[in-house]
C-alpha cells in the first residue's frame, strides 16, 4: 500500500522507496521525490521539470507534473497554490487521463471555505469518474449544501476558541494532551528549530518533530514551554507526538514514527514511566505483525481496560479494515497484566472508508475522534460519542460544530468538560494554513434572580419593605428588601466580575416581614443541570395576620352543604386556597366560619351554616390530609353580615334591611349582595401547632345535623 499520507496523519507516516519511473532524469527525480512523500522537496523539482518541459512536452506529461505539483501543494495544506495548479490541469484537459483533479481540486477548495465552487467541482468529477469515490463525493456533496452559508453559521454550542498564540510557532504545533490532574499543563508535538537532533523531515521541510510542555498560570497565559525531556528517552531524532496518560500521570503512551530513508517502516507506540518527574523505561508495544503497518494516536480509557489507537492495518484476526486509516483497540488482561496481542476494529459506527484518527477520552467520559469520512465541514472533522450506561460503550458519533470544526483539518482534542485544547489548520490572518494548538472554553452559563413578595391568594397586594433572604449551598448568602412596588432588585452582578446566581448551586429564597406569618418552607431555585442561561422570577407569599381570612367563592345548592362544581363554580377549587394556607404553614391552626345569607329563619340558617362549615371541614381533612386538630368549623349563621364597599368608596355592612333596598329596583345587585354574605371565612388561632401534643379533635364535627 501507498505509505505516503499528508503531514496531517504525521506519526502515522512511512516511507517508502522511491518509484522509478522513464524519461529524462529530472522527470525521474521529481517523480521520485513525490512518489517517497517528500512533497516539499517535490514542489521544487517537479516546478523545474514542468518547466523543462515547456513545449517539448506532451499535454498528458505536463499534466501529469502539475498534477503532481498541485497533490504536493494540497497534502501540505497550502490549498490556494494546489487550486491554481489544479486549474492548470484542467487548462491542459488532463482530467481526461486523471479525473481526479476535480475531486482534489473540490478538496482544496472546501478547505478553503468556498463551498460552492467545491460544490461544482465535485459535481463536475461524479459526472466523469465513473462511480468511482461515489461514497466520498456524496458524503462532500451533502457537507457542501449543509455547510454552504459556513461565515454566517452560529455556534450549536456557545464555544469560544482561542489559537494559543504564546505557545505556537511559525512551525507545526499539534497533538496537545493534558498532563495534569489540575488542568494546568498539556503536552503537545512541534517541528519547532530547538527539535531534538539535527535531521528535517523532507515532506515539510521542517525538523522532525518533539513532545512539548507548556504550564498555563491562574490567568490561562502559558510559561515554561520546553521540551520535556532533553535526554534522549522520549524525544528523539525520529518523531515523537501524539499522546495520552494513565489516571494517576504516571505511565505516557505516544507515538513514535522512525525516519530511515529506503525503509518502509510504520509508526508505533510506545510506553515510558513517569518517575519523580523523570522518564523510564520505554518500551515499544506489540501491535502490529508486519514493521511497515502504521499503529498511533493512543487512547487509554478511564479505566485502564482498552487503549484505542488508529491504524492503516488491513486485518487482524477476524476483524477487517472498513477502508484508510481506522480505529482500533487492544484490551488489558489483568490477571496476566499484559496487552493482548491481536487489535479489534471499533467497527461500522465510528469506522468510514475515509479516515477516523486521534482518539481521545474526556473528563466525563465522552469518546472524541477526528474522521474525513463522516459528513463534515470540511477534511478532518472532530467528532463526539457520549458515553452509555456500560464502561467503554459510547454512542454514535456527532459532528462537535463550528467554531470547533472549521472548513480546515480540526483534530487531537483535549477536554476537560468546558475547557480543552485542540490542533486546527485554520487560516489564521494571511498566515498559510498549518497546526497549531488552539484552546476552546464555554463561556460560564449566566444567571439572575428578582423576587416578587405579595399577600398569600393574591397577587395583586404587593408588600413592601419585606426582607428577603438568600441562602446557597456553596455557603454563600445575602439579603435584600422589596421595593414599593414588592420587587427586589435583579440580582446578577456584585463585585464587579462575580455573580450572585452561580452554575452548579441550588438556593433558598424567604421573605419575612412584621404583621406577617413567618414562612417554614423556603422557595428553592437550583443551576444544578442547566444547559442555557436563565432568569429566574421567585413569587414569595406572606399570609397577613388579620381578623379575618376570607376563601375563594365556595357554592352550595339552595339549603344544601354539597360543594357545587360546574362551569359556574368549581367551589373545591376555591377550598385548594385553605389546603394551600395550611400545607404550606403545618403550624398553624384555624377557625373555620361558614356564613349564610338572611333569608330563611335564624335558626335554620345556624344549622345550615354548620353543615357548611362542616363539609369544609371534613374535604380538608378527610379528601386533602390536613391534620384535624388543626380546624376547628364553626357556624354563624346570618349573625355576622359581611362588609362591601360601594362605588363612592364607602364601607357598607350588609344587613337585610340595607339589601332588601335592591328587591325590586336592582334584582341582579340584590342577589349578589346575598352572595357576599354566603361566605367562607378563617382565622388564625395559633403559630405553634404540635402534634405531639394537641388534643383530639372532636367527633361531632364529621357528623352533619338535620335542618328543621
Amino acid at each position: 500500500m501507498n505509505k505516503n499520507f499528508t503531514i496531517l496523519f504525521f506519526l502515522l507516516i512511512g516511507y517508502s522507496v522511491s518509484a522509478q519511473s522513464s524519461g529524462p532524469k529530472y522527470i525521474r527525480e521529481a517523480h521520485a521525490s513525490f512518489e517517497s512523500g517528500k512533497y516539499f522537496e517535490a514542489i521544487d523539482k517537479c516546478q523545474a521539470a514542468f518547466t523543462k518541459l515547456g513545449s517539448k512536452g506532451s499535454l498528458k506529461q505536463k499534466g501529469d507534473m502539475a498534477f503532481r505539483i498541485a497533490e504536493s501543494y494540497r497534502l501540505l495544506e497550502r490549498y490556494e497554490s494546489a487550486n491554481e495548479w489544479l486549474d492548470v490541469c484542467v487548462e491542459l484537459k488532463y482530467f481526461d487521463v486523471n479525473p481526479d483533479i476535480y475531486f482534489f481540486k473540490g478538496e482544496a477548495l472546501r478547505k478553503m471555505g468556498d463551498f460552492g465552487k467545491a460544490e461544482k467541482s465535485y459535481s463536475e468529477f461524479k459526472k466523469i469518474s465513473d462511480g468511482a469515490r461515489a461514497e466520498e463525493v456524496d458524503i462532500a456533496l451533502k457537507s457542501c449544501e449543509e455547510y454552504k452559508f459556513y461565515d454566517m453559521m452560529e455556534p450549536e454550542i456557545n464555544y469560544e476558541v482561542k489559537c494559543e498564540t504564546k505557545v505556537n510557532r511559525k512551525e507545526f504545533d499539534m497533538s496537545p494532551t493534558f498532563s495534569d490532574k489540575k488542568g494546568l499543563k498539556i503536552y503537545f508535538s512541534s517541528s519547532r528549530e530547538e527539535s531534538y537532533g539535527s535531521g528535517r523531515d523532507p515532506i515539510t521541510g521542517e525538523k522532525y518533530m518533539d513532545i512539548y510542555v507548556a504550564e498555563f498560570d491562574k490567568n490561562g497565559d502559558p510559561t515554561n514551554v520546553k521540551s520535556i525531556d532533553e535526554d534522549g528517552i522520549v524525544n528523539t531524532s525520529e518523531s515523537e507526538g501524539t499522546l495520552c496518560f494513565d489516571k494517576k500521570f504516571k505511565k505516557m503512551y505516544f507515538t513514535r514514527c522512525p525516519n530511515k530513508e529506503k525503509m518502509m517502516l510504520g509508526c508505533d507506540i510506545w510506553t515510558v514511566d513517569l518517575v519523580d518527574g523523570e522518564f523510564t523505561n520505554p518500551v515499544k508495544l506489540k501491535l502490529k505483525s508486519d514493521p511497515t503497518i502504521s499503529v498511533g494516536h493512543p487512547c487509554l480509557t478511564t479505566d485502564g481496560t482498552k487503549l484505542i489507537f488508529a491504524s492503516d492495518m488491513q486485518s487482524s484476526g477476524a476483524d477487517e479494515s472498513f477502508g484508510g486509516r481506522d480505529l482500533w483497540y487492544i484490551s488489558y488482561d489483568k490477571k496476566s497484566k499484559s496487552w493482548d496481542s491481536i487489535p479489534k476494529n471499533m467497527g461500522a459506527q465510528y469506522n468510514t472508508k475515509g479516515n477516523e484518527l486521534f482518539p481521545s477520552i474526556g473528563k466525563g467520559g465522552e469518546f472524541f475522534f477526528a474522521s474525513d469520512g463522516h459528513k463534515g465541514i470540511g477534511g478532518l472533522d472532530i467528532f463526539m460519542c457520549t458515553p452509555g450506561e456500560d464502561n467503554n460503550v459510547w454512542g454514535a458519533p456527532k459532528n462537535m460544530g463550528y467554531p470547533i470544526n472549521s472548513p480546515s483539518n480540526d483534530y487531537a482534542i483535549t477536554s476537560r468538560g468546558k475547557k480543552g485544547y485542540f490542533t486546527s489548520e485554520r487560516r489564521l490572518n494571511n498566515d498559510q494554513y498549518a497546526p497549531d494548538v488552539w484552546s476552546y472554553s464555554v463561556p460560564p452559563n449566566l444567571y439572575d434572580v428578582k423576587v416578587i413578595v405579595h399577600e398569600f391568594g393574591n397577587k395583586n397586594e404587593r408588600i413592601a419593605e419585606a426582607n428577603v433572604s438568600f441562602n446557597g449551598d456553596d455557603d454563600s448568602d445575602w439579603s435584600g428588601e422589596t421595593n414599593e412596588l414588592g420587587t427586589t432588585i435583579k440580582y446578577d452582578v456584585k463585585n464587579g466580575k462575580q455573580r450572585y446566581i452561580n452554575e452548579d448551586v441550588t438556593y433558598s429564597i424567604n421573605a419575612m416581614k412584621e404583621g406577617y406569618l413567618q414562612n417554614p418552607n423556603a422557595t428553592k431555585i437550583t443551576t444544578v443541570g442547566l444547559k442555557e442561561s436563565q432568569s429566574f422570577i421567585v413569587e414569595i407569599e406572606l399570609v397577613p395576620i388579620v381578623e379575618e381570612i376570607r376563601t375563594p367563592e365556595v357554592r352550595y345548592p339552595l339549603n344544601e352543604w354539597s360543594f357545587i362544581n360546574d362551569e359556574t363554580c368549581m367551589s373545591t377549587d376555591s377550598l385548594d386556597f385553605l389546603y394551600n394556607l395550611l400545607s404550606t404553614h403545618p403550624y398553624i391552626t384555624i377557625d373555620l366560619f361558614s356564613h349564610t345569607d338572611s333569608r330563611s329563619s335564624a335558626n335554620y340558617n345556624q344549622v345550615l351554616s354548620e353543615n357548611r362549615a362542616k363539609a369544609v371541614y371534613k374535604f380538608l381533612v378527610e379528601e386533602k390530609g390536613i391534620d384535624a386538630r388543626r380546624i376547628q368549623p364553626i357556624g354563624k349563621g346570618e349573625s355576622e353580615p359581611a362588609m362591601w364597599t360601594d362605588a363612592n368608596g364607602q364601607l357598607i355592612e350588609l344587613t337585610e334591611r340595607f339589601i332588601n333596598k335592591f328587591r325590586s329596583s336592582d334584582k341582579a345587585k340584590f342577589e349578589k349582595l346575598h352572595q357576599i354574605n354566603r361566605r367562607t371565612t378563617a382565622r388564625i388561632t395559633s403559630q405553634d401547632f404540635d402534634p405531639n401534643t394537641a388534643p383530639p379533635a372532636n367527633p361531632e364535627w364529621m357528623e352533619f345535623k338535620p335542618l328543621r
